[in-house]
């Protein structure tokens, strides 16, 4: 009997240590996936398609600091990160920072009304939506794989890039966006 609990306490500890690492490589990969570039790129000079259908260039966004979050439907890291993106946006919301999620218009048969009936289903219908028409702005990327989040200076230029998903409404997450626009704008 006294084995068998030592063995049951063992095992637990075991699997929260296991818990704990785990938990923390996921926020501490955000930094680790990031790219932050020695100098800034220019941003290509394609258009991107608003929910209210007028046609958009990146560079319409200067004066905020932009996260264009590349995405897919039918991308599973991509949807276990949207409600962690909608809670960024609300914590970060007066801070100038934007993020803005870019689709292929392809993937939404019924527009913008089936893409944000989809965000509602994952609790991210806060979400500001473009689609990418022909997938020219990904391409001029260089972007052929979701989710990809490029980060974008106040300026409107590319300052670096984060590949792979990444839990956002972490603290250190935040904060670590902060100090990129801090220092990157």
């Amino acid at each position: 009997m006294v084995v068998n609990k030592k063995m049951k306490i063992k095992t637990k500890s075991k699997a929260l240590v296991f818990a704990l690492a785990f938990l923390t490589a996921t926020t501490v990969c955000a930094k680790e996936r990031a790219n932050i570039y020695s100098h800034s790129r220019d941003v290509p000079n394609k258009e991107l398609i608003s929910e209210t259908g007028s046609r958009v260039k990146l560079d319409a966004f200067d004066g905020d600091f932009v996260i264009a979050v590349f995405w897919s439907r039918y991308c599973v890291p991509c949807l276990k990160e949207l409600k962690n993106l909608s809670n960024f946006v609300e914590k970060t919301r007066n801070d100038g920072i934007r993020v803005i999620m870019i689709s292929p218009k392809g993937e939404w048969v019924s527009g913008f009304v089936e893409q944000r009936s989809f965000l509602e289903r994952f609790e991210a219908s806060n979400l500001e939506i473009y689609v990418d028409e022909k997938e020219a702005v990904a391409s001029a990327f260089g972007i052929f794989s979701s989710p990809v989040s490029i980060l974008i200076s106040r300026e409107g230029q590319e300052i670096g890039r984060i590949r792979g998903s990444v839990a956002w409404d972490k603290p250190d997450v935040i904060e670590y966006i902060y100090k990129i626009k801090a220092k990157h704008g």
